[in-house]
């Protein structure tokens, strides 16, 4: 485990007799100095909106992650645009009360009229999680375009909610004979049969059993909004890790911390990425904050990095 931990934040940096030498921190640190200040009028615009669990602006927060790479979005123009498609979609219903019917239009007006699905031609784009690219293409991954769908379905009275299923995020509406579970991508309904097949690759990786696995009920509960938001940050995370945009996963970072300040591995995480950026007065306060309460193999790791970071900085 060790080994893994090591290689998957391998420091993209040589050792001197002084201590570290960075690679690559000019341009990044020249073109986006607000992502390092940690662009505090938007992170603190975020942490407004997610404050409460009562009060949670999914919507709003879910806009707000394209600040990132938009700092200058406006995200009340496409607030504007999700209100105006649920305007389109009331005129749809003239007056339908019946959920099954309400549904079925949904599905036609968002699949059909508006087109949208999956961008399987470039599925790990980071734009496929900003909602403002999302409604201007009609494409995304399954949490991004089902936050807009959650949005049209609530707008018509369908009690619908998001799913946290392992590997693809799905969507349910619950109704008096049941529930229906929906792929966001295509509105196309799963039975049980189809939802344990997508499941058995996520037992097969964990070396689970179909009858050692949880009942199918735990992994179709509803998502609440700070994990619909967690998931589509942690997204983004892994993304920006592979393509090594060490300044956009800071970002991330910093909105994670926000979401989530009990979890202590976002530190270590943004503090690993400040080091690969080639900003180490920065890393230094994370990775000895993480380190206060570590155990195990992986304090030699840290300890050597902070007294790496520390020699670098004299």
């Amino acid at each position: 485990a060790m080994a893994r931990f090591q290689k998957k934040w391998a420091l993209n940096a040589s050792l001197t007799s002084s201590g570290l030498a960075f690679a690559g921190e000019p341009a990044y640190k020249a073109a986006m100095t607000w992502t390092l200040d940690e662009h505090p009028t938007a992170l603190k615009y975020f942490a407004s909106l997610v404050q409460s669990d009562e009060a949670f602006a999914l919507l709003e927060a879910a806009i707000s992650i394209a600040q990132d790479a938009q700092p200058d979005l406006d995200l009340q123009a496409v607030m504007a645009e999700v209100d105006r498609l649920q305007m389109r979609l009331g005129q749809r219903l003239a007056g339908e009360r019946d959920p099954l019917q309400c549904l079925s239009l949904l599905n036609r007006f968002f699949y059909g009229e508006l087109g949208f699905a999956g961008n399987l031609n470039n599925y790990y784009d980071p734009a496929n999680s900003y909602l403002d690219h999302v409604l201007q293409t009609r494409r995304g991954i399954p949490i991004s375009v089902a936050v807009l769908w959650l949005e049209l379905a609530a707008s018509i009275g369908l009690p619908a909610h998001g799913v946290g299923f392992p590997g693809h995020f799905l969507v349910k509406v619950v109704l008096p004979q049941g529930q229906i579970v929906l792929d966001p991508l295509t509105g196309e309904s799963f039975s049980a049969s189809n939802l344990a097949e997508r499941l058995q690759p996520f037992w097969d990786s964990a070396g689970i059993t179909a009858e050692e696995a949880a009942p199918l009920a735990l992994y179709l509960q509803s998502a609440s909004a700070r994990e619909i938001i967690e998931r589509m940050l942690r997204n983004l995370q892994e993304i920006h890790r592979i393509q090594q945009d060490w300044p956009l996963l800071v970002a991330v970072l910093n909105r994670l911390n926000v979401l989530r300040p009990e979890l202590r591995e976002v530190y270590r995480d943004r503090g690993l990425a400040y080091v690969q950026w080639g900003v180490p007065e920065k890393a230094l306060p994370d990775l000895e904050l993480y380190r206060e309460e570590l155990q195990g193999p992986e304090l030699v790791y840290i300890d050597k990095t902070i007294d790496e970071l520390r020699r670098s900085l004299l």
